[in-house]
């Protein structure tokens, strides 16, 4: 005696994915996530994907990035104190106001500017160009400046 069971098949498969907001929870590191690659169907309709979860380059790329500005702020304090002349007229600003504002504006407009490109590190900027892809042309600018600043350095402590 068998007893067959009858199971409906719903024939609509439900799509559970959302669009996801500007700022979502996963993205600010309060939730976490499992995801760290991107989904296939997400980039073949040349939609942006976002993760859960960032790479160690990634991350690497970024605390690179800040270490940089900080050091950026030194060298150009040590510049200016060397007889150089401060070129952006908005740091110039902070700089004659207060030396601790110089360093806290510039170090909070750069972590902002960083947590904007890392949440959205897979937008395409051009064809196969993306956000993440910018930030690694950022880390090489901030090298080269850095080695520049040192150069000038080096020519202010030779005169």
């Amino acid at each position: 005696m068998f007893v067959t069971h009858h199971v409906r098949i719903n024939t609509r498969v439900r799509d559970r994915r959302q669009s996801m907001p500007f700022f979502c929870a996963y993205h600010l590191g309060l939730k976490p996530g499992r995801r760290m690659g991107e989904r296939r169907t997400e980039t073949e309709r040349g939609r942006s994907a976002y993760v859960d979860r960032y790479t160690n380059r990634l991350m690497f790329c970024t605390a690179g990035i800040m270490f940089l500005s900080l050091c950026d702020a030194v060298f150009t304090l040590k510049i200016l104190d060397s007889g150089g002349e401060e070129l952006n007229w908005f740091m110039l600003i902070l700089i004659e106001d207060s030396i601790d504002k110089f360093v806290a504006v510039k170090m909070t407009l750069t972590a902002l500017a960083l947590v904007m490109l890392v949440i959205h590190q897979n937008v395409r900027i051009l064809c196969r160009m993306r956000v993440r892809h910018l930030q690694y042309m950022i880390l090489a600018g901030y090298s080269f400046l850095i080695g520049y600043e040192l150069y000038l350095l080096q020519l202010a402590s030779s005169l």
